[in-house]
């Protein structure tokens, strides 16, 4: 399929993907590369239009992150934003200082010229934005007109009308300027001329094309967990491919109460996915028997994980490629900007499949937010609960059973965690919230119970709010609500007779406690 992009060139902002995320909200593709990509890889790939991201850096300072001035002559609207602009001004000629003082946070602007990314805006009108920066544009190329500016800093926003070259020294991006959007949208569409044609319809039939043409006659193996991503990917690969792909479902002993059943009821009898469900939970703990680390039973439950799928792919044929959730945010990571010093971490790993595996991955949701990719499952009929599920780590309840885990903490966790998920389900706070679960500690506290004394474990509830679990807030769960759920823990759980709240945002906490 032919598609044209906004190819978005990052230079290190903390708000690149919000770009991209805004750009995709209005059904137009694009794509973030490092700002090192090379001006001919560049022309390849034929962008609609290219924006020059934000980032830390000072265009004065050494090694500072540049492009090929011959990037400006390439013939496609451009819009530099903030550091992108100030970089597009002192490689055309312009003047770039340092600011009298530095502008972060709330700023309002004034229209000079509604055109162009103003063109939703009116001559005189002031808008709110948000800014961020120690340099500024004191002088322009030639060719460029201020279009809007601040008291302080009278070059807010440029244009060369000639080559469709824009810069905003503001975030159109972030929330905080609220009508940033209607500028990438003007960008978009009345600068750059783009379609609206970004669908999910649209992914879901060039996906299944594209899957069909790498796998070929081959077959696929995915390893399900019944998560969003792993469960979206499986099905979009199986309308590719049909019964070529075979999905391995491991009960690790650490899911959660009746979930294996569930979801091979929902892959294999609702789906109609060829799955196999393979019940290792022994093997698991015994592996996990007297440990207490948290780093140890990740470890472990991961090595035993790869060893449970490695057994079970052996006996399938002509089995070449491995089916894998990644998304964008993975591939952004592994690929953008960070600066000399930075690890990039790489997203193309299984979690260590030996080696004589040589599976070719099978990456259909790479290209994909979140959102997105729940978009994509709703348009291929994929129901709403499972689509909206909460993340569940990979480790399961074992990181969320503090110290040692065993059957008899196990089973309070899995009955405690069940009636929470009932009652926030109920309340309409399941998907208000990023993360709701409880953890199990490893101590006991005295207690009554009629007219007995108990000695029972304790419970704490951890919810949290987050866009994408990156940073959180503890959820303000109402108190009745969560009197409720106390209530009910300790009257219909045996073995547990305290329940504690957890109101620590990550950070300094962490959204898990292992």
């Amino acid at each position: 399929m032919d598609r044209r992009l906004v190819l978005i060139l990052d230079f290190g902002s903390q708000y690149t993907q919000l770009i991209a995320r805004r750009i995709r909200e209005e059904h137009v593709y694009c794509e973030i590369h490092p700002c090192t990509l090379p001006l001919a890889r560049i022309r390849e790939m034929n962008p609609q239009a290219l924006i020059l991201s934000g980032g830390p850096a000072s265009v004065f300072a050494e090694g500072a992150p540049t492009v090929d001035k011959a990037l400006f002559d390439i013939g496609v609207p451009i819009l530099g934003v903030c550091y992108g602009m100030q970089l597009t001004s002192h490689l055309l000629g312009g003047r770039v200082e340092k600011a009298d003082h530095r502008e972060y946070g709330a700023a309002r602007v004034e229209i000079k010229r509604a055109d162009g990314i103003l063109k939703a805006f009116k001559v005189g009108e002031e808008a709110d934005v948000w800014m961020s920066h120690g340099d500024r544009v004191d002088s322009l190329p030639a060719g460029f007109d201020p279009i809007a500016s601040t008291g302080s800093t009278p070059f807010a926003a440029v244009a060369n009308w000639e080559k469709r070259i824009f810069g905003v020294q503001f975030h159109p991006e972030v929330v905080h300027t609220p009508r940033g959007a209607e500028i990438l949208r003007s960008f978009i569409f009345d600068v750059a001329g783009c379609d609206p044609t970004w669908t999910p319809g649209s992914f879901v039939d060039e996906a299944v094309a594209r899957i069909r043409t790498q796998v070929g006659t081959d077959s696929a193996v995915c390893g399900l967990s019944g998560g969003v991503d792993s469960s979206v990917a499986a099905i979009l690969v199986s309308k590719a491919i049909g019964e070529r792909l075979t999905c391995i479902f491991v009960d690790n002993g650490v899911l959660r109460k009746n979930e294996s059943a569930e979801v091979v009821k929902m892959f294999r009898d609702h789906f109609h996915l060829n799955l196999v469900h393979v019940d290792a939970a022994k093997r698991f703990m015994d592996a996990l028997k007297g440990i207490e680390d948290p780093e140890q039973k990740r470890k472990i439950i991961g090595r035993v994980f790869i060893e449970v799928f490695d057994d079970e792919a052996k006996k399938l044929t002509n089995v070449k490629h491995l089916v894998q959730g990644t998304l964008y945010p993975d591939v952004i990571e592994s690929v953008s900007f960070k600066g000399p010093s930075a690890v990039i971490k790489s997203h193309h790993n299984v979690g260590g499949l030996p080696d004589h595996m040589k599976l070719s991955l099978v990456e259909p949701l790479r290209e994909l937010f979140k959102d997105e990719v729940r978009e994509a499952g709703k348009e291929m009929g994929m129901p709403h609960h499972v689509l909206w599920r909460q993340p569940f780590p990979g480790p399961g309840l074992a990181i969320r059973c503090i110290g040692e885990v065993n059957e008899e903490k196990l089973e309070i966790l899995r009955n405690a965690d069940a009636i929470l998920d009932e009652e926030i389900r109920a309340a309409g706070y399941y998907e208000k919230v990023w993360q709701s679960f409880c953890v199990i500690l490893p101590v006991r506290t005295v207690g009554v119970m009629g007219d007995e004394r108990t000695y029972d474990y304790v419970i704490a509830i951890r919810a949290v709010e987050s866009r994408d679990g990156m940073t959180a807030d503890w959820a303000k769960i109402p108190h009745d609500l969560l009197g409720k759920i106390s209530s009910r823990i300790s009257n219909e759980v045996r073995g547990c007779n305290r329940v504690v709240y957890d109101v620590s945002s990550k950070p300094p906490a962490t959204i898990e406690w292992e």
